[in-house]
């Protein structure tokens, strides 16, 4: 089924269209720029979009300039860009989501991983590069250069057919129409022209999502030494060549690479002994929650967050003890401090949106597993501090700022050494503050 063609206005006034298709985890296709049209798409590129919604909830949209959006919005910028993204995301309510991006939309698909690590759950990235001289040396690109300045259509056929679709000249002829129907020819050339600043080669190494990058070996645009050093520059990113300019063999390898990087179904991940980063979540005012809209409306509500939050957690690099419930808080562990500050962002964020806001405390120490639960003075410590934090507000110990203050991406506010139940000695308690927070001189998560 086609999907259905809605907007959304960004930040700057621009209607962008998206369409949304299947039922699953969250999945955004990022449209190349000026080669993007949301409805044509759907049939031009069915061999990589179509199965997709059997197993994902897609979502797919064109940028500003080109396809069914604001055509008369020619401004391809990075900051262009990520402001059309940031619309979508918001607009479809997604927490976390898989995204993923080809061509020329690879190098903004990076920055927004690398700006929100704590939304982007895995990052496909196909024929990509960073730098334009990564695709200007090459002869082909510098002749479609010379042929957009002199005639759109010879251009596009010429593209679509000689230096894209070459091996596939029915393929090529349509593609060629296809472009010619994306965009006007002022706005494709404004596109040519706005990528030549995009540069995103220091961004890899801060990308932190699973990364699949897919190349074509025989490509005339994107030699595969482009893909190899793309894949290197990530952490942990793996790379998959393949022979099809019609991405054909994509969708499967994008359902594999996302399963793969799961726990198997029915199987809860182990929980570790040892050093452990603990987040302790727990609704704020649940007494009162209750009373004012009954013990049956508040466990319906306590149990949809409680889902939320899990979700959150384990796509966050988390494990979520299975033995506690929300309304007695949600004990999470965590390899890394960095990602445990950015888990419990987001779970503060899903609070707020559901009306029930949360304590959030975070600490580091060592714990002790015991089948489905984890024990020690550090679980302690962590509960106490998320007592002591604001409601919407994430606190964090000593000893997890400074395992994070270098890579976290967000500042701290000190609220000074605190005497906390059952712990001996005094902890000295920080509280987490975003970029949004530092500008409006509030803590993290916390409302108007």
């Amino acid at each position: 089924m086609k999907p259905r063609i809605q907007y959304v206005k960004t930040s700057d006034g621009v209607n962008i269209a998206f369409a949304e298709a299947g039922q699953g985890r969250p999945y955004i296709s990022m449209p190349v720029p000026a080669f993007s049209h949301a409805e044509l798409g759907w049939e031009m590129f069915a061999p990589a979009l179509q199965s997709l919604p059997a197993k994902f909830r897609m979502v797919l949209y064109d940028a500003r300039g080109s396809g069914l959006s604001d055509r008369s919005a020619v401004d391809f910028s990075m900051e262009a860009m990520i402001r059309d993204l940031e619309a979508v995301v918001e607009r479809a309510g997604f927490d976390s989501f898989v995204l993923s991006a080809y061509i020329s939309a690879v190098p903004i698909a990076v920055t927004y991983a690398a700006a929100h690590p704590e939304r982007v759950s895995h990052l496909v990235l196909c024929d990509g590069w960073t730098k334009i001289s990564d695709i200007s040396e090459s002869s082909v690109y510098q002749v479609a250069a010379q042929l957009r300045e002199m005639d759109w259509v010879l251009f596009t056929e010429t593209f679509g057919q000689v230096l894209w679709a070459y091996a596939d000249p029915s393929y090529g002829r349509r593609f060629a129409e296809f472009m010619q129907l994306c965009c006007e020819p002022e706005a494709h050339r404004a596109a040519w022209e706005a990528w030549e600043s995009y540069d995103v080669t220091a961004l890899l190494p801060q990308v932190t999502a699973p990364t699949l990058v897919v190349h074509n070996r025989n490509s005339r645009w994107f030699p595969s030494a482009v893909g190899q050093r793309i894949a290197a520059a990530i952490p942990g990113a793996r790379l998959t060549l393949i022979d099809d300019v019609t991405y054909a063999p994509v969708p499967e390898l994008i359902e594999a690479f996302v399963l793969d990087s799961e726990p198997p179904a029915g199987r809860a991940p182990e929980l570790p002994s040892g050093t452990a980063v603990i987040l302790f979540a727990d609704i704020a005012d649940s007494t009162g929650l209750t009373e004012r809209i009954g013990d049956a409306a508040f466990r319906e509500k306590a149990r949809g967050l409680d889902g939320v939050l899990r979700t959150v957690i384990r796509e966050n690099g988390g494990t979520p003890v299975e033995g506690k419930l929300l309304g007695d808080g949600v004990l999470a562990v965590f390899t890394s401090a960095r990602q445990a500050i950015g888990a419990a962002l987001m779970c503060g964020d899903a609070g707020n949106r559901e009306g029930l806001p949360l304590h959030l405390g975070i600490h580091a120490g060592d714990v002790i597993r015991e089948e489905n639960n984890v024990y020690g003075g550090a679980v302690n410590v962590a509960s106490r501090i998320s007592g002591l934090s604001a409601a919407g507000e994430v606190l964090v110990s000593e000893t997890v700022r400074s395992l994070a203050r270098t890579s976290a991406g967000v500042g701290f506010e000190d609220r000074g050494e605190q005497a906390l139940k059952g712990v001996g000695e005094k902890v000295r308690v920080w509280a987490v503050r975003d970029e949004a927070s530092r500008q409006t001189g509030k803590p993290a998560n916390q409302g108007a």
